[in-house]
């Protein structure tokens, strides 16, 4: 017993490590990979409050991104961190300027919007679409505000 209790106090003291390892019957947990998405949408599709969702945060005080943001937004095998890009007209030009790094594309669009902010919605779709850093790139295209009574169903989206 005694010898027992020397080799573990020597173990543990000259192999502090394998020690931890051994009392806790495992190693550290492996790093949970990360992975860079873009976010983008027009004004008022439901990025942000999106991005709120999934990160935890309270729906209240959601204002309009006017720029972009970055949220990390964690899962239990990995971690996303979306860059949300503003979705107003001045803003729409300089999204292919943050999209370098990305691997993978959320489009949002508001499903109850007017017939001409649909169509502009298809065409900042398409043209992203086409973009050469995007275009081999996942698309995850999300029809926003299903629960309005305008929302268009997936086929008329």
């Amino acid at each position: 017993n005694s010898f027992l209790f020397f080799f573990s106090f020597f173990f543990c003291f000259s192999l502090p490590w394998q020690c931890f390892r051994a009392l806790c019957c495992k190693g550290p947990p492996p790093p949970r990979p990360e992975y860079d998405l873009v976010c983008i949408g027009l004004t008022g599709s439901g990025k942000t409050s999106l991005l709120s969702q999934l990160c935890s945060e309270s729906p209240e005080n959601i204002v309009s991104t006017t720029g972009f943001s970055i949220k990390a937004v964690p899962f239990q095998n990995a971690i996303l961190n979306v860059k949300e890009l503003g979705g107003a007209d001045n803003i729409r030009k300089y999204w292919s300027r943050y999209y370098q790094g990305s691997q993978g594309v959320i489009f949002v669009l508001d499903s109850a919007s007017s017939e001409d902010d649909l169509e502009t919605a298809r065409n900042e779709l398409h043209s992203a679409l086409q973009h050469p850093q995007l275009c081999t790139l996942p698309f995850l295209i999300l029809a926003n505000h299903q629960d309005k009574p305008a929302a268009r169903s997936v086929q008329e989206v």
